[in-house]
């Protein structure tokens, strides 16, 4: 909050004479440090911008400056003979002393026009925000008479008391808890302690003669007041803890307005006699420096941020402004007519939105413009902590700056403006394109796992390397021309995509090759069958797709058709011998695991015999027709097993007569291993009967060819 109280008048008698235009003027500033701290009155919306406000004593008008784009933005009627203006905690208001009219105006910040006026006691001039904006201080006098200040409720914008001070009181300030309003009089001689609680004097500190208080300043941590005297060219230093003046400095000749920097460092004396501005070491209340600046400084202010004093010159019709760093003019703002108190608003803070383009090659040189708000007073731009080159404020919401090299990858990029570095956004540094000559190996199995070698160039960086959609793992940048990748899982056989990606972007695609496993058979279906064979076999399981063969033992199948990669319809081949034989299937990527399948015999069936007939002494050849006669193991006549016999074929067989002891119609039978009993045929007819108790299976013997 900035604190701009002004007195006019002459000093009668044995005192200087305050030589002023229509009226004498004082100012003192309580810096934006103090404002910083305070909390807002509720109730207003605040300012978009940051400005400072100038009392135009001869003017009846405040002018509104803003800072940032060095240009006046308004100039705004008021009251008569207007003294001093103070900014409300939260920045929303403006109240400026009208000692012509014996009012106060009250100023709408956003809209930078008059709100309404406040009755006050005669010819006010100092006024002074509470911390919490819920009351304004003004102070008043006539000549030497004592002098009053009035209490405002800032809700109600009425009087509600008016403490009695000292006479001609022309400077107000507060400690930073709002506990004490100090108030320098000006005639009295004296600084008046309120007790802002019971709203009563307190104290009185005094130094004689040597105290004649035109200005007054409130340390920011509350510690300290110090003391314009304009006819002793000194300042008074009184410690708030006991009220005491504990040093006197010497500064320039008719020292009015004050202002301390918000670390509490220097303070910044306006004196008026010499056209200059005295600063002053905290430390030591030493005067390190004078700044020269236009005729007649009377008010005084810093900028919350502490970089910036501004100095009104009542005469010159303008505004100094103060480098704190250098302790040297910087501009000089015109104004309107015999510029006296002003107040500097809040700061607002400078913004980034947006930073085009956002990435560039290593080597640097790219044009980056930063956009945002507030940004006027920008000083330097940084890339990943390198600084920028050409560093140009375009206007408040524009900065260019040629970012330097670096190495490839995304970097923070900040601003620095008015002091304060900000967040700007990220810029990528590219590399130059990768690009992807090679991959070894150029296939694997679906499960991944496998290991590649990526070859080409500027892989630098790389981020990713992708197999179709899926992102590789364990990825290594060995070099710039080799990276090694771990292969994911695919979700079918065949070719990918294989991409690296860096900084600079993604390579063109490379092929990888995914193999199937080899087959997997789960289930047959049925699992035997004829030795004749001819069935149909449905195989399941996985992987099947490409299949080259299928193999039951050492014969391939007859026929087989690939369903799907689960399944596989099969004819089972001839076979010779019965039993369980292992079923295969091969695709190029392997053979599956054996499964068996079993052939099966059928018992043997006798149809025909011929001749049917023989002499006792047998030696006759008969012929046996019929069925599934392979691997017979026996032929007998009745009882007596045949001389010799032969099998021709599945269907036939030769076999010797033996000789019988008795004429008459015997039974022929034929044994083999799948028959628990044997075929059987008479002499007469053929037919089949209980299998002897005798017969057993023996092992399969392989038919002659036929």
């Amino acid at each position: 909050m900035a604190l701009a109280p002004e007195i006019g008048a002459t000093r009668p008698g044995r005192r200087r004479i305050l030589r002023r235009g229509a009226a004498a003027g004082l100012a003192t500033v309580v810096l934006g440090a103090l404002a910083a701290v305070l909390p807002a009155a509720a109730g207003h919306a605040e300012s978009a911008r940051q400005l400072v406000y100038v009392v135009n004593q001869n003017g009846n008008s405040v002018t509104a400056y803003d800072p940032e784009t060095a240009a006046v933005v308004a100039t705004i009627p008021v009251g008569s003979k207007p003294q001093f203006v103070a900014l409300s905690p939260d920045g929303a208001q403006a109240y400026v002393t009208n000692k012509g009219s014996n009012s106060v105006s009250v100023i709408d910040t956003v809209t930078n026009t008059v709100a309404g006026d406040i009755p006050v006691g005669e010819a006010p001039m100092p006024v002074a925000f509470s911390p919490d904006g819920a009351r304004a201080y003004v102070a008043h006098s006539v000549g030497a008479d004592p002098g009053g200040m009035d209490v405002i409720d800032t809700a109600t914008r009425k009087v509600t008391g008016t403490v009695p001070v000292g006479g001609f009181p022309n400077m107000i300030g507060l400690t930073p808890d709002g506990g004490l309003a100090y108030v320098a009089n000006f005639y009295s001689r004296s600084v008046s302690v309120i007790d802002t609680a019971t709203n009563v004097v307190v104290a009185t500190v005094s130094d004689g003669y040597n105290m004649n208080p035109a200005g007054l300043v409130v340390k920011p941590d509350g510690s300290l007041v110090y003391v314009a005297n304009y006819n002793s060219n000194t300042l008074s230093v009184i410690a708030t803890a006991t009220n005491t003046i504990v040093a006197v400095v010497p500064v320039g000749q008719g020292p009015e307005g004050l202002a301390v920097t918000p670390d509490g460092q220097y303070v910044y004396s306006a004196d008026t006699r010499d056209n200059a501005v005295s600063v002053v070491d905290v430390s030591t209340n030493r005067k390190i420096a004078s700044v020269p600046v236009g005729i007649r400084p009377i008010g005084i202010a810093a900028d919350p941020s502490g970089r910036v004093v501004y100095v009104t010159n009542n005469t010159s019709n303008t505004v100094s402004v103060i480098d704190t760093a250098t302790n040297t003019v910087t501009a000089t703002v015109p104004t309107g007519s015999g510029p006296f108190g002003l107040a500097v608003g809040k700061p607002v803070p400078p913004a980034v939105t947006g930073i085009a383009p956002d990435h560039g090659p290593v080597a640097g040189g790219t044009t980056v413009t930063l956009t945002g708000s507030h940004l006027t007073g920008a000083t330097a731009v940084s890339f990943g902590g390198v600084a920028a080159t050409e560093v140009t404020v375009v206007d408040g919401s524009t900065v260019t700056a040629t970012a330097p090299a670096h190495a490839a990858g995304a970097v923070d990029v900040t601003l620095t403006v008015r002091g304060s570095t900000l967040p700007a956004g990220q810029f990528t540094y590219q590399s130059p394109p990768p690009a992807v000559t090679g991959i070894t190996p150029l296939f694997g199995p679906m499960a991944g796992g496998t290991t590649v070698t990526v070859k080409g160039s500027n892989l630098t960086g790389t981020s990713a390397v992708h197999f179709g959609d899926v992102p590789a793992t364990a990825v290594t940048v060995v070099s710039d021309t080799e990276v090694t990748a771990t292969v994911p899982a695919g979700s079918e056989p065949g070719t990918v995509d294989v991409t690296v990606t860096t900084p600079s972007g993604t390579t063109a695609p490379v092929q990888y090759r995914y193999e199937a496993p080899a087959p997997v058979v789960t289930g047959l279906a049925p699992n035997h069958g004829p030795l004749a064979g001819g069935t149909a076999v449905v195989i399941t399981g996985k992987y099947f797709t490409g299949t080259t063969a299928v193999r039951f033992g050492s014969d391939t199948a007859q026929s087989y058709q690939v369903d799907s990669d689960t399944q596989i319809t099969a004819a089972a081949p001839e076979n010779v011998t019965p039993g369980a034989v292992d079923v295969v299937v091969v695709t190029a990527t392997g053979s599956s695991v054996a499964v068996p399948y079993t052939y099966d015999v059928t018992p043997p069936v006798l149809t025909g015999i011929a001749p049917d007939r023989g002499p006792l002494a047998g030696g006759t050849v008969v012929t046996l027709t019929g069925s599934d006669l392979n691997g017979a193991t026996a032929v007998n006549f009745g009882s007596a097993p045949a001389t010799s016999f032969t099998v021709v074929g599945d269907g036939r067989i030769t076999a010797t007569a033996p000789a019988a002891s008795a004429a008459g119609p015997v039974e022929i039978t034929v044994t083999t291993p799948a028959a628990p009993r044997p075929a059987r045929r008479s002499a007469t007819r053929t037919r089949r009967s209980p299998a002897p108790s005798s017969s057993t299976s023996t092992r399969t013997r392989r038919p002659a060819p036929r």
